[in-house]
């Protein structure tokens, strides 16, 4: 008999026993309204508890935890479930020492029924430690998170089984990010002579703070994942029966919760203890397959199973004049206030601090210094807040007379010092390596003031933090490995493909005529333009659209605003790299079809410039899908070839050669205005998928800049590069910058780009 009859076989055998066990086992009819009445004062618990009226809901809570002891037995799952809830009620009025003991019976309750890699034992690990982190004993609280976490790791690393069999979008970890970032926030207040340079802990923290980053982005790996095994049949093989096993696990888990919530004396122990078995079976099965997929096919092992990285890993993978720079933002919990935690590696050394600006600070700050950087993204939104950011007024007259937007260089400078001070004689001199969270991915660093600036300076008399450093974006720690791993210099010989200008009508009639000037445009005319779309130029416009039966509903994709003025950024840009206008993608010529097809021929490989100058969609606007990707012109009919959305993972199947990426009008830089970090999601997705199609950085922009200032920033840099090898992209653009600072350049035209990925030489 095959193994796999074999396996359906007993899984058959072990769902009939507890279908004919549930029905032998029903309580009889006074336990039965028992169980009914007691159901009826939990509900009573849940609105008292709603209401704060916890002294009212505790005599009920502990009626319901009588009454499930008696009935279930003192081992039930739903016995821990009722003694969790009584514990919250006393946690709740201050109760601390008598909420201890339940909280604990109950985990101990629930490691032994659910196993020690259950959910709910996660739940009442995360309990405890903050029943002790309320009372500020730090290191108990932090030993339970870290035990938390630990739970939510080993499942993250089995493969997020609950994301995977229930469909949810968010993984497990980003559930309950709060118990990474509580962890820290508990670890650092331990009790100890030497917290700040304790290299074990604060080595231990930053791969914990990696996980709390764990983003909607990692929803779409494993989708880029499965895409990309479908062409190499070793691989597919080997992939299809590692998501076999986990579906087999998360069946097997979900019976060994089954068997826990039978009565303890009618339990079927060789069943329940082959299940068991099973599971262990299964968790040393996929631990090989995951191991010979990092050896044999080490691209697809990072994508499906995205790990953190050492300090070690780190400084084995950093030169010597870099920094990598990891931050994470915390709100208030008491009794802690909001703050911010920085590490920074260098090849030799480690530095873990705290900053005072937190997660509302940050949001507050990084908004208004955007009110003096993007018009259309600030000053022109509905939720304008700028004026009472800056004390000032500026109007869209202000803008159309060219008038430089209110940037506040003193603001600048106080959030770097907030950041920074602690760190600045370990970052002096260095290309910096940043993995930036929350409203930090909605700031290019390069506006962050290094020295007191002057009352009246002009900004050419402000030194700016690009003044003393390259700096490069990268959309995880673990992407350096990888980065630099398969890092070599391009071999294409031609210059520069773009691709924008898609052919869509707008969400309504309004955009008629900007619909009617993109259908309108050709080729690359001989005028160049005033205004080029950006990374957040649109975003309003841009409405969620679905996913149906894995195609891209084409209907929905053309309500996105036209972007006419694409066409003269990339044509500007063309013209200034002295590439063929031929290569440049207009209009019907903009399709997914016409970007796979030119992968598929070795083409799109020839360029060492890839330009997309187009919408950029976030995971949570693409409804039925995690993948963030680019919209281009939808056909009339869609299909798996063509329906108008290039996804991430069908990015992972491009075959590219390019130094740079560009991606100049898509919604992937920033995140919006409320420092949610969204657009950093998809940028994750994005550059991780590109990166495996085989591109060194991406160039992103965070606002919308006018087309002069786009081509200086963009042809000075890669000019600087042809000039001198032993430069990277992050100096060429830091160069390409300073020659703009030194015009007169207001930082709202010379800030908006930002290296992602390999910002180095290539070696």
């Amino acid at each position: 008999m095959r193994d796999s009859a074999k396996r359906w076989l007993t899984m058959r055998g072990i769902a009939l026993m507890l279908v004919v066990a549930a029905v032998l086992l029903l309580p009889g009819p006074l336990a039965a309204q028992d169980l009914k009445d007691a159901e009826a004062l939990k509900a009573q618990v849940e609105q008292l508890y709603g209401q704060g009226k916890y002294a009212e809901a505790i005599p009920l809570a502990q009626r319901v935890l009588a009454v499930q002891e008696t009935v279930l037995g003192a081992e039930h799952p739903d016995v821990a479930t009722a003694l969790n809830n009584l514990a919250g009620l006393y946690r709740a009025e201050g109760r601390y020492p008598e909420a201890e003991p339940l909280y604990k019976r109950s985990l101990g309750i629930r490691e032994k029924a659910l196993g020690p890699d259950h959910p709910d034992v996660a739940n009442s690990l995360n309990n405890l430690a903050a029943l002790y982190f309320v009372q500020s004993n730090w290191a108990q609280a932090a030993d339970h998170w870290r035990r938390a976490t630990a739970v939510l790791t080993r499942r993250a690393e089995r493969g997020d089984v609950g994301q995977a069999l229930t469909g949810k979008r968010k993984s497990e970890s980003q559930q309950r990010d709060w118990y990474f970032w509580s962890l820290v926030k508990a670890a650092y207040r331990r009790p100890s002579d030497d917290r700040t340079f304790e290299p074990k802990l604060a080595s231990e923290l930053f791969e914990v703070a990696q996980w709390s980053q764990s983003s909607e982005a990692a929803g779409a790996l494993s989708q880029m994942a499965a895409r990309r095994a479908k062409g190499d049949a070793k691989l597919a093989a080997i992939v299809r029966e590692r998501q076999e096993l986990l579906v087999e696990w998360g069946k097997r888990d979900a019976n060994r919760s089954a068997f826990a919530a039978l009565a303890p004396d009618k339990r079927y122990t060789p069943a329940e203890a082959e299940n068991v078995a099973r599971l262990d079976a299964i968790d040393t099965r996929v631990a090989v397959i995951d191991k010979r997929l990092l050896a044999e096919f080490p691209d697809y092992g990072v994508l499906v199973s995205p790990k953190p990285s050492s300090v070690a890993n780190v400084q084995a993978n950093l030169r010597p004049d870099e920094a990598l720079i990891l931050t994470i933002d915390t709100p208030e919990s008491k009794p802690t206030p909001e703050e911010t935690f920085i590490w920074v590696v260098t090849k030799t050394e480690m530095r873990w601090v705290r900053s005072a600006v937190g997660q509302d600070a940050l949001k507050r700050e990084v908004a208004a210094l955007r009110c003096g950087l993007d018009f259309g993204g600030t000053w022109g939104a509905k939720d304008n807040t700028c004026a009472e950011f800056l004390k000032t007024t500026y109007t869209a007259a202000d803008d159309r007379a060219g008038k430089p937007l209110p940037f506040d260089p003193a603001r600048a400078y106080a959030l770097y010092k907030g950041l920074f001070g602690e760190v600045e004689d370990l970052i002096k001199g260095k290309h910096l390596l940043i993995v930036p969270s929350g409203a930090l991915t909605q700031l290019p660093f390069q506006v962050l003031v290094t020295a007191p600036p002057a009352p009246g300076d002009d900004m050419r008399s402000v030194h700016w933090l690009i003044h003393d450093h390259a700096l490069t974006v990268l959309p995880s720690v673990a992407s350096l490995k990888a980065l630099r791993r398969d890092a070599k210099a391009s071999r294409a010989k031609n210059p520069l493909i773009g691709f924008g200008n898609p052919l869509i009508d707008g969400p309504d009639g309004s955009y008629a005529e900007r619909a009617r000037e993109a259908r309108d445009i050709a080729g690359c005319a001989k005028t160049e333009t005033q205004r080029v779309a950006s990374a957040t130029a649109f975003v309003a416009g841009l409405a969620p659209f679905a996913m149906r039966g894995g195609l891209a509903d084409g209907g929905q994709i053309r309500r996105a605003p036209p972007l006419p003025e694409t066409a003269d950024e990339l044509c500007a840009v063309a013209r200034s790299t002295r590439a063929a206008t031929a290569d440049i993608y207009l209009g019907a010529r903009a399709t997914e079809a016409e970007v796979k097809h030119l992968s598929e021929t070795g083409a799109l490989a020839a360029y060492r410039v890839v330009h997309f100058a187009t919408h950029g969609a976030l995971s949570g606007q693409v409804q039925g899908s995690a993948e963030p990707g680019l919209i281009l012109t939808p056909p009339g009919t869609a299909s798996e070839t063509d329906d108008g959305y290039l996804s991430a993972s069908e990015i992972t199947t491009l075959k590219l050669d390019a130094d740079w990426v560009i991606l100049s009008a898509c919604n992937t830089a920033a995140g919006g205005a409320t420092g949610t970090g969204g657009g950093a999601e998809a940028l994750s997705g994005l550059a991780r998928a590109f990166f495996f199609a085989g591109a060194r950085a991406l160039l992103v922009s965070h606002w919308s800049v006018n087309s002069d200032a786009t081509v200086k920033l963009i042809t000075g840099a890669l000019s600087r590069m042809a000039a001198d090898k032993r430069i990277g992209r992050a100096e060429a653009l830091r160069q390409s910058m300073l020659a703009m600072i030194s015009a007169g350049a207001q930082p709202a035209d010379w800030a908006p780009f930002v290296v992602v990925g390999e910002g180095a030489a290539t070696r």
